[in-house]
């Protein structure tokens, strides 16, 4: 009493009224219950001023003498007898000396009575909280998903013109957000510039969103798609501010249940100030059973070079697969990313039993190319999975090889493809792989599913399936890291090689940078015949002679003039 509240008269009379007894048992405010009710119910009442509250805490308290406010807690490893006994007594647990005694490493666990008031006390919590184990009610409403056909002008391809795999998926949000009844519930949300990635073109309908409406004079305010800001609008545009982005994307991603109201939040920012600078945010909306639909446009190592290396992206992808709540894909073209929307959409608000609380990750490039229309006999289970066959070889005979290529790298497979053709004779089919994340997730599920039924015949990873009749060694690209398509080599059957963008980045022009890397069509060819002169199906200096014939170490053999 004196030593504490004896101080001041002012606290000495706060504990008139108490007990020696009622006084030592107090707990210091960061621990007591009341008084942290109490000071919160008075700084919501308190109007017109901030409040401040200080709580006093400590260390591992109710932890008892041996623990409490001791740093050395986190090196303590074993409990000594004396600290178990203290322990004990402390929390007024009734074990024995002697069966403390017993064994000081595996002391007996203490279950209180089914009446005991602490027990029901815990109980009664546990159901008002809905439960033993955290989740979610789920109490959106049903809604009616887009119909196929929203997603027909992005199947088409850009044409005689290019474009690249961000403005095409910029194009189908813009005819999602159109479909009548479902339209409202997409919420774009860029934490830096919206204009980079074509979305300017959303400002006079959807508008930005501000409470409070606008209240200034934007800057472009002469041009026809200046910044709109309306308390009704769609877009959720929080400045250069990542972190507010994401708790953006948490807040929109959990509403189906925190508010009944599903919405599908579509974050889009730089690709690698996503996952490697707010990673942390996105394991928290996988904490909160988030869904809704991460796009990391600029994507690529060698895509945004001249804007130095900040932009220089080779590992988002990897990033990315250590959350397992998210689906990850790097798609080539406009219609693989119609396929993967429409899925992830159908994912998260259909009505089929199955994880609706999923997050798609998608790499999408600024690099304009030759959009192709979706093929007649398209594999659309392949692309939703991870791979599909895109081409095969126009050679009808000589040795073969199968390219494997995701994302911006299919092009210049593409043309790989060409140049074995037609200059070393070599028939090689071409493969895009929109997810090897998803084609490893599938493997190692497959390996997990072997190591528990034991007595059953081992399901075939999908990889492997799909490239089970394909002839040759496997080359496999892309402007990541080898590390992401080497995700899938324990699960392929062939001979296998990886392309990737290793080290840090190459300030120059796109075919430079491709150059610098290894990565372009002129080194897969290189590689392919290194794999198929090993094996004995070309003859042992072809490889040299492509080396040579490609100035295979000169990074500017293959540049060309490009607008940036």
């Amino acid at each position: 009493r004196e030593h504490f509240f004896g101080k001041y008269p002012e606290t000495k009379e706060l504990v008139a009224d108490l007990t020696d007894e009622q006084i030592f048992n107090l707990r210091l405010g960061g621990h007591d219950d009341k008084k942290l009710y109490a000071a919160y119910k008075e700084a919501m009442e308190t109007k017109g001023k901030p409040t401040v509250i200080l709580a006093q805490s400590i260390k591992g308290a109710e932890l008892g003498p041996y623990f409490e406010a001791r740093n050395s807690t986190h090196q303590i490893k074993k409990f000594t007898m004396e600290a178990l006994k203290g322990f004990r007594d402390h929390l007024n647990i009734p074990i024995s000396d002697e069966e403390l005694e017993k064994d000081l490493y595996n002391p007996p666990y203490y279950l209180p009575e089914a009446n005991h008031p602490a027990l029901q006390y815990m109980q009664a919590r546990r159901k008002e909280l809905g439960g033993y184990i955290p989740g979610r009610a789920n109490t959106q409403p049903e809604i009616i998903l887009p119909e196929s056909k929203v997603y027909a002008q992005t199947k088409k391809g850009s044409g005689k013109q290019t474009a690249a795999t961000t403005m095409a998926f910029v194009r189908l949000m813009k005819d999602l957000m159109r479909v009548k009844g479902f339209g409202h519930r997409i919420a774009p949300i860029t934490p830096d510039e919206a204009r980079t990635f074509g979305m300017d073109s959303f400002f006079p309908s959807a508008k930005l969103y501000n409470p409070n409406g606008q209240n200034y004079v934007p800057v472009d305010h002469q041009l026809m798609l200046t910044y709109t800001e309306s308390p009704e609008g769609q877009i959720v545009h929080v400045g250069i501010n990542e972190a507010g982005a994401t708790a953006a994307f948490i807040a929109l991603g959990s509403s189906y249940d925190t508010h009944g109201e599903p919405m599908i939040p579509i974050y889009i920012f730089y690709s690698m100030f996503g996952f490697q600078r707010t990673g942390d945010g996105f394991w928290a909306a996988a904490d909160q059973l988030c869904r809704g639909f991460v796009i990391g446009a600029t994507a690529g190592r060698t895509t945004l070079s001249g804007e130095g290396l900040q932009h220089n992206d080779g590992h988002s992808p990897i990033l990315a697969s250590t959350n397992p709540a998210f689906k990850i894909y790097d798609p080539a073209y406009g219609y693989e990313i119609a396929h993967i929307v429409e899925r992830g959409i159908e994912q998260m608000y259909g009505t089929k039993d199955e994880d609706h609380n999923v997050m798609y990750y998608l790499t999408v490039y600024n690099e304009p190319i030759h959009q192709p229309a979706e093929p007649a006999n398209v594999d659309v289970e392949g692309i939703i999975k991870g791979i599909h066959k895109i081409s095969e070889s126009p050679l009808t005979s000589g040795p073969k090889a199968q390219l494997l290529a995701s994302g911006v790298a299919v092009p210049w497979a593409e043309k790989a493809q060409k140049l074995l053709a037609e200059d070393w004779g070599v028939s090689a089919d071409l493969w895009s792989v929109t997810s090897w994340t998803e084609l490893r997730r599938d493997g190692i599920a497959a390996e997990e599913e072997a190591l528990l039924n034991p007595n059953q015949p081992a399901r075939v990873p999908y990889v492997t399936q799909k490239l089970a009749g394909a002839a040759g060694p496997i080359i496999a690209t892309t402007d990541f890291a080898s590390d992401v398509p080497d995700q899938i080599r324990q699960f392929v059957p062939n001979d296998f090689a990886t392309l990737g963008a290793d080290g840090f980045g190459f300030a120059d022009t796109r075919p430079g940078a491709r150059r610098f890397f290894h990565i372009d069509a002129e080194s897969v060819v290189v590689r392919t015949l290194q794999m198929l002169a090993k094996r004995g199906e070309v003859a042992a200096d072809v490889p040299a002679k492509a080396f040579a014939k490609y100035d295979l170490l000169n990074v500017n053999a293959n540049s060309e003039l490009e607008q940036h």
